[in-house]
């Protein structure tokens, strides 16, 4: 990686939000890697404290049992782009945390407020530690988690155009199902309390629906340079 020019450059924390289908891994992975920075998955994050409760029985339907045991799983995250890690109590869970079990019940263990006071705090100091700086990924980055990234973007596309995508990924999934599936996820995480899906005031919007990912990839690349630049 010719990381050199990079490394020399001012730390700089980038904020990308925005649903699911928008190319929000692909592109913040991507601008990571090109510009050496860390990089940050935060919806893996929620995806493995899920997990967490799925394989220890916890009631998914009692809010307050969530809660209750939301400080106990170790979530630990690997920062590096080309090579992004998680684990929970020292188990790999990159696989098990991307199966249809642990992606239905992801929005109701993400609403309650404690798991979000906790994996924020896990956010915040992974993002404050990266040396070089961070490109972090989710859904409430821009407002909650980092309000004072220095840049904040926020990607979107049409549900049909994240459905086609979401469904190629997950290979031969039917797309009507898979939309469907998308708005019901949306609506979930943009109306629930505790730090909903939002685009900050001051983000950059990028439709990203009729955009290739390297053109959206070189979109952010740019608008991460100027912002260092401008440092």
């Amino acid at each position: 990686m010719e990381n050199g020019a990079a490394r020399t450059a001012q730390p700089v924390i980038v904020a990308i939000d925005g649903p699911s289908g928008t190319g929000k891994s692909s592109t913040s992975k991507a601008v990571a890697a090109q510009l050496g920075l860390s990089y940050l998955d935060t919806g893996a994050q929620y995806r493995a404290i899920t997990w967490w409760m799925v394989t220890n029985g916890i009631d998914m339907e009692d809010p307050s049992a969530i809660a209750a045991v939301a400080g106990k799983p170790e979530i630990v995250s690997g920062t590096d782009p080309a090579h992004p890690t998680i684990t929970v109590d020292g188990v790999d869970v990159a696989g098990p945390i991307r199966t249809q079990e642990v992606t239905a019940k992801v929005s109701a263990v993400s609403a309650v407020p404690e798991v979000r006071t906790r994996i924020t705090e896990l956010q915040r100091s992974l993002a404050t530690s990266a040396e070089d700086g961070i490109v972090v990924e989710g859904r409430d980055i821009g407002t909650t988690v980092l309000p004072d990234a220095d840049l904040k973007i926020f990607l979107t596309a049409s549900p049909e155009a994240r459905a086609a995508r979401r469904s190629g990924e997950l290979k031969g999934a039917d797309v009507h199902a898979t939309r469907e599936a998308l708005i019901k996820r949306d609506a979930a995480d943009s109306s629930r309390k505790a730090s909903p899906l939002a685009k900050a005031g001051d983000a950059v919007e990028v439709d990203t629906t009729d955009l290739t990912l390297a053109q959206v990839i070189e979109c952010v690349v740019t608008l991460v340079e100027e912002k260092r630049a401008a440092k």
